[in-house]
């Protein structure tokens, strides 16, 4: 059975930074993609970032360079390291997965499995 557990969420003041881990198992294959989505309070969840097997990754336009996705060494840990941190960034984190592509994962095309989140504040 494949379980996400993320880790990581705080609280921070914009401008501040935080790095979400998100930790994969129970997968008998290895090539399948790991994606990062938000949902704030009354808003619809957004894909945030996604990284394929490959190394493929994208973004949403709203954290491009200030966000940046990773796999850590063991490959079944999926990082988000947040900098620059603003107000709207504020939201439950989700980690999910998919045997899709990066673009599509974004759109929530095909992912199978996640995440309980992890809850991120940026305070003004």
């Amino acid at each position: 059975q494949v379980h996400l557990v993320e880790s990581g969420g705080g609280s921070v003041q914009t401008g501040g930074s935080l790095t979400l881990a998100c930790e994969v198992s129970g997968y008998t294959d290895s090539n399948y993609c790991m994606a990062w989505f938000r949902q704030a309070p009354g808003e619809e969840r957004e894909g945030v970032a996604a990284l394929a097997f490959d190394g493929t990754s994208s973004y949403a336009e709203s954290v491009k360079g200030r966000f940046t996705v990773s796999k850590g060494s063991a490959e079944n840990t999926l990082y988000l390291q947040m900098n620059d941190l603003k107000p709207e960034d504020t939201a439950t984190y989700l980690c999910a997965t998919g045997f899709i592509d990066s673009d599509s994962a974004l759109r929530e095309l095909g992912m199978d499995h996640w995440g309980k989140g992890t809850l991120v504040t940026v305070s003004s």
